[in-house]
């Protein structure tokens, strides 16, 4: 199957600030939560390579532009760090604030579309130390955060996102524990989801009054991007299989889709929530905020499927119910590296569920990439990595969002993930994703990889045609 690109679905990056920037101490920078972890734990990551690295995006940034420009990418996603652009009193900091207008000047300057995402897992540890998500006060004050970023960089950047991937804070952090601080406990897991549910909304709802308020461009939009994995069981369910399949869906998905699409959360998940002792707290006054939170459109995180069944014991080890266990297909496909299967068709089946459930809402795959360990055994004589597996992967995940589109899906763009290679969280470099290699050893150094001349080419067969 030949992959043509249709004329108006943008080409781009996805990145991230805490990923990236590396700088965690200069200009003013305040101490987030990764540094905290990287601070008390640095056995805690691959290889000790805590937060403080990047990929030095911070001196590079012009550079980096450049190299999506070069590639024929159109537009790249980053987030601004909180602990950047403010300081400890909520009061902007200039020196942060400096950064991210270079950023969007060199981005107008070399025609790339910069989209800028508010959060994406990085809180400031003051505020972590006060509870975090746990906190209405720290809702609150990512509002001012947010309010803060539309009025200073309004006039620069047209497309805005809340959050990054909101669901996975709750999970990895609080429900599984397997980030720092390692909490485990289903009850506060569920609260924090419903307080980055509020703090969303009220940043969606400070997003419209700048926007009233001229401090915004005319066109300007907000979104959200989350890992809308979709769901599937066996192929001959039981009805606990189905009732599993529905919680997965509703706490990962419809939770977050309900909410941008209405400003509602599901009733069934909450009533299923309470009834087995996880009742989220609400307050007078939450619907109308949470009314606020439906937005302009959504970017879709795609890495993997979620296969689920019933659960074979009713609560977890920390007597917190299970809703589901995993379930194992038996003609999966795995990326054994990262211990992801690959499954392109779950991209056009997210696709028809928007259709059919959603379909006034727009979406674009804002995240999707192949992770590899150990990517020097793949350079040829030249240098140069020969990643065919990831070319394989992308082609074949547009090819099912291409199909998707042609029935009737409002995908408008894909921006693939980690096209220059990141730091990533507790695995720090283990698993390289990107087009554009970076060389640790030597400064950073960027090199491209067989793949940024694969997507450079099937960008260029568009070009062509125009």
């Amino acid at each position: 199957m030949k992959l043509k690109l249709p004329k108006d679905f943008f080409m781009g990056a996805a990145m991230s600030g805490p990923q990236t920037e590396g700088a965690y101490k200069k200009d003013g920078k305040l101490e987030n939560i990764w540094d905290t972890w990287s601070d008390s734990a640095i056995s805690d990551f691959y290889n000790k390579v805590g937060s403080y690295v990047g990929n030095n995006f911070y001196e590079k940034y012009e550079e980096d532009i450049k190299l999506l420009k070069s590639i024929h990418l159109d537009s790249f996603r980053t987030s601004m760090q909180w602990s950047r652009l403010m300081d400890q009193n909520q009061q902007l900091n200039p020196a942060g604030a400096g950064f991210y207008h270079k950023v969007a000047a060199c981005a107008k300057k070399h025609g790339i579309e910069l989209f800028m995402n508010l959060y994406h897992f990085d809180m400031p540890a003051y505020l972590f130390a006060r509870g975090g998500w746990e906190n209405r006060e720290v809702v609150e004050a990512y509002a001012v955060y947010a309010r803060t970023a539309f009025r200073e960089f309004g006039k620069e950047i047209k497309y805005w996102f809340t959050f990054n991937e909101p669901i996975v804070e709750p999970d990895q952090r609080y429900r599984s524990g397997v980030w720092y601080p390692f909490i485990k406990d289903a009850r506060r897991g569920m609260q924090v989801q419903y307080h980055i549910s509020l703090a969303h909304s009220l940043a969606v709802r400070e997003f419209y009054k700048a926007k009233e308020e001229g401090f915004l461009l005319p066109d300007a939009q907000i979104g959200l991007i989350n890992a809308f994995a979709p769901p599937y069981t066996r192929e001959t369910p039981t009805p606990e299989d189905l009732e599993a399949l529905r919680m997965t869906d509703g706490i990962h998905n419809r939770w977050w889709l309900d909410l941008c699409t209405s400003g509602t959360l599901p009733q069934d998940v909450l009533e299923t929530l309470a009834s087995c002792g996880v009742p989220v707290e609400i307050r007078p006054g939450d619907a109308e905020i949470l009314k606020c939170g439906k937005t302009d459109w959504l970017g879709f995180n795609y890495y993997q499927p979620t296969r689920v069944q019933a659960p074979q014991e009713k609560v977890d080890e920390n007597g917190h119910p299970r809703f589901a266990d995993p379930y194992i297909w038996p003609e999966r496909k795995m990326n054994v590296y990262r211990g992801w299967e690959i499954y392109p068709k779950g991209i056009y089946d997210f696709g028809m569920k928007m259709k059919r459930e959603y379909p006034d809402l727009k979406f674009f795959i804002s995240e999707n990439g192949m992770g590899v360990e150990h990517e020097h055994r793949f350079r040829n004589e030249a240098g140069e990595i020969q990643d065919d597996y990831r070319i394989e992967f992308v082609q074949e995940h547009l090819e099912w969002v291409m199909k998707s589109i042609e029935e009737g899906a409002r995908c408008v763009g894909y921006h693939y993930w980690g096209v220059i290679d990141n730091w990533s969280w507790n695995n720090a470099f283990k698993n390289r994703y990107g087009f554009i290699e970076v060389d640790l050893m030597n400064n950073y150094e960027r090199r491209l990889k067989k793949s940024a001349h694969w997507v450079k080419a099937l960008i260029e067969e568009r070009e062509k045609e125009d």
